[in-house]
């Protein structure tokens, strides 16, 4: 195979080059005949032209090189599914990777599973990410798609699957996506209303995700063996029943409890049995709750009443006026709004980004300043307020002094 030079053949309006090849296919390592594209016919006569000669040289002198092991050249759908994918599932948290295995479902598989993974250039790899940026996707979504093509294709390097610059380094998105929908932090009225509206133990709960910052997954995963001389340690997180450790070294780091939660969870405590060990969230059982499900069974009709009977909305069907949601009750925004929401409320009250960093344990500041500080509406005007203060005084003082060299220069005349 690799002392073939190729036989260039022209089919209508092509030109190709056929050579036989040895590749993986559906687990099994096949000889096949492999036609590759030269350029297209722009002469009458039957006789070669030189240009197309030069190109199939070469091709063929990349094929004899056999930089890739034939055992290795495989279509991007094997490589996703035998490799890229159970990588992924080892290396990978279970929630990194359950997105990565949708990405590669729904938007990737169908535009190049049966591509040969060898043969991928930029211009390919561009081609995908245009056809996915028309399906009105946001910027974030499709960077994240680009983001995981770029790593298939490290990998591929990686395990010699793959020789060259990887493909989609100078790939783009569609530069006209829809911006990211802005995240919501709850303020501290906000979470106080909702942790008095919310029977227990859900109240907790979430007061523990407003007042400690902590993520939805380390929150069903709290042990009470792990809460001591006012500080909770979180040692592990919790995804789909899949326990594992803190999302980084810096998530390990103990908490302080302020004195409100620390009453809330004495009272927990108190009502679960007085545990010394265990979940703090437990089921009936014993194990951990679940937190997605104390949200649908718990949360949301708390939240969701009738603004004139206060009923809640799966039990309005039989009522005498159409339901109307209460306005004066915050929405739900998820678990993370409560984490956002710390940040912004130490943030309010004069807290300083590092320190906030490191309750919010982040690995970086810059995590924080940027996701994680939400700058209300009232704070943006103090703000301005400040900078139209500190212009008028800083006129006053020039126009003082203005008046005073005009006088100092009149004595002097």
């Amino acid at each position: 195979m690799r002392e073939q030079a190729g036989q260039i053949v022209r089919h209508r309006k092509r030109w190709y080059v056929l050579y036989w090849e040895r590749r993986i296919q559906n687990g099994a390592l096949l000889r096949k005949r492999i036609n590759h594209h030269l350029g297209p016919v722009e002469t009458r006569g039957k006789r070669i032209p030189q240009e197309i000669r030069n190109a199939a040289d070469e091709h063929m002198a990349a094929v004899r090189s056999g930089v890739i092991p034939a055992e290795r050249i495989v279509t991007i759908g094997d490589f996703a599914n035998r490799v890229y994918l159970p990588w992924s599932e080892k290396h990978k948290r279970p929630s990194t990777s359950k997105s990565y295995r949708d990405i590669w479902e729904d938007h990737l598989s169908p535009l190049c599973k049966g591509f040969w993974l060898k043969n991928a250039r930029t211009y390919h790899v561009q081609g995908w990410l245009d056809e996915i940026g028309k399906c009105g996707l946001s910027r974030n979504t499709l960077k994240h798609i680009k983001s995981v093509v770029s790593g298939m294709f490290t990998l591929a390097k990686q395990q010699n699957y793959f020789d060259g610059i990887n493909p989609a380094q100078d790939t783009a998105i569609n530069p006209n996506a829809a911006e990211p929908e802005e995240t919501y932090a709850y303020s501290l009225e906000e979470i106080q209303t909702i942790i008095a509206l919310l029977p227990e133990p859900a109240s907790t709960a979430f007061a523990v995700a407003g007042f400690l910052g902590l993520r939805h997954g380390e929150i069903q995963g709290l042990l009470w063996e792990n809460y001591r001389l006012g500080e909770l340690f979180v040692s592990r997180s919790i995804w789909n029943v899949h326990v594992t450790d803190p999302k980084t070294r810096k998530g390990r780091a103990p908490v302080p409890v302020i004195r409100q939660l620390a009453d809330r969870l004495e009272m927990h405590r108190l009502r679960s049995g007085n545990p010394l060990a265990g979940p703090i969230f437990a089921n009936a059982v014993g194990k951990p709750l679940a937190l997605s499900s104390v949200v649908n069974r718990v949360i949301l009709p708390a939240l969701n009443r009738c603004e004139s009977c206060g009923e809640e909305q799966s039990d309005h069907q039989k009522a005498d006026h159409i339901y109307q949601r209460d306005g004066r009750i915050p929405e739900w925004h998820g678990w993370h709004a409560a984490r956002r929401g710390l940040g912004s409320n130490l943030y309010r009250l004069g807290v300083p980004d590092m320190v906030i960093q490191r309750i919010l344990r982040h690995a970086n500041v810059s995590t924080t300043a940027t996701y994680y500080i939400k700058t209300a509406a009232a704070d943006v005007r103090s703000a301005m307020s400040k900078l139209e203060d500190h212009i008028e005084r800083s006129e006053h003082i020039q126009r003082d002094s203005a008046e005073t060299e005009a006088r100092d220069l009149s004595v002097v005349q």
